[in-house]
């Protein structure tokens, strides 16, 4: 089962993207080094790129991830219009390591134009709803996004962290503008199963957050607890098939749907190598049933 090329919304992205919050968010690296993974990333062939406007650290760092990789973008030069920057609003960070909620319209319409200027780009390639507001009506928030979107601010809309009805409520809001959606899944948190093969059916991007979870930790977890296992299947068929277990984890969620495209977090660029290999790792159907768990 070779992963063959992914497009989002009808734009080539290949097949891994990377997931940019690791280099804005606590432990992130220097500058420099940033700067060099995303390169890396970008000679790899990746094409997609996942941020934020709350992936920062500190307080008052709104947007940190979005400008560091507006930066390497224009320092990269030529191809860097190729890549599909994905962003999200609707989510804060007071600075304290906690994260907060905003769905209301005013705030994410405001969030997206501050998020399109610190991207350097008169539209949004792809811009996702970070997390429904309890608070808020989520079609009012969904609407917000079909307001950016026939105005221009926006070219295609995601959504992130949602069930299988709030889908459906944004895709008679949103038509075809909908085409993503971002929810966590991975080896060890297979609980939002249903969300993608609802994207499956509808064809819709399905870009799976923390996708190396049960095998290596992410920046959304706990040090301290539930380190991933050293001898689960996906280490055994690393191991025989010379390939590291995170090449093989991305593997799998390639051979699971062609509109998965997952996005592994980096903070290296031999992180980010290693992942992007995975599209070139192909898994035959025995080795894809050994590994459903």
């Amino acid at each position: 089962m070779h992963a063959a090329a992914r497009t989002i919304g009808g734009v080539a992205v290949g097949s891994v993207g990377l997931g940019a919050m690791p280099l804005s968010v606590e432990g992130r690296p220097d500058e420099d080094q940033a700067m060099a993974t995303i390169h890396a990333a970008l000679d790899a062939g990746v094409r997609l790129i996942d941020t934020a406007d709350s992936y920062h650290w500190h307080a008052g760092e709104v947007g940190h991830n979005e400008r560091l990789i507006a930066r390497a973008l224009a320092a990269y030069g030529r191809g860097s219009e190729e890549v599909l920057v994905a962003t999200k609003g609707g989510r804060g960070r007071p600075g304290d390591g906690s994260w907060t909620v905003n769905g209301d319209p005013r705030h994410l319409r405001r969030a997206a134009e501050a998020s399109a200027a610190r991207l350097g780009v008169e539209a949004i390639g792809l811009y996702q709803l970070h997390k429904p507001d309890p608070a808020v009506p989520f079609a009012d928030s969904v609407g917000a996004l079909r307001d950016l979107a026939d105005a221009g601010t926006i070219r295609m809309a995601g959504l992130s962290n949602v069930d299988r009805e709030q889908i459906g409520i944004a895709q008679e809001i949103l038509g075809p503008y909908l085409v993503s959606v971002q929810n966590r899944f991975s080896p060890a948190h297979q609980s939002t199963r249903d969300t993608l093969d609802l994207c499956t059916e509808l064809g819709l991007a399905f870009l799976p957050w923390s996708p190396l979870g049960g095998i290596s930790l992410s920046a959304v977890d706990d040090p301290g607890t539930g380190a991933p296992t050293p001898d689960s299947p996906f280490h055994a068929l690393a191991r025989a098939r010379g390939v590291s277990p995170q090449q093989v984890c991305l593997a799998w969620h390639l051979a699971r749907s062609p509109v998965v495209v997952p996005i592994p977090g980096a903070r290296r660029p031999a992180s980010i190598r290693d992942s992007a290999a995975a599209a070139g790792l192909t898994l035959s159907a025995e080795e894809v049933a050994g590994l459903c768990l």
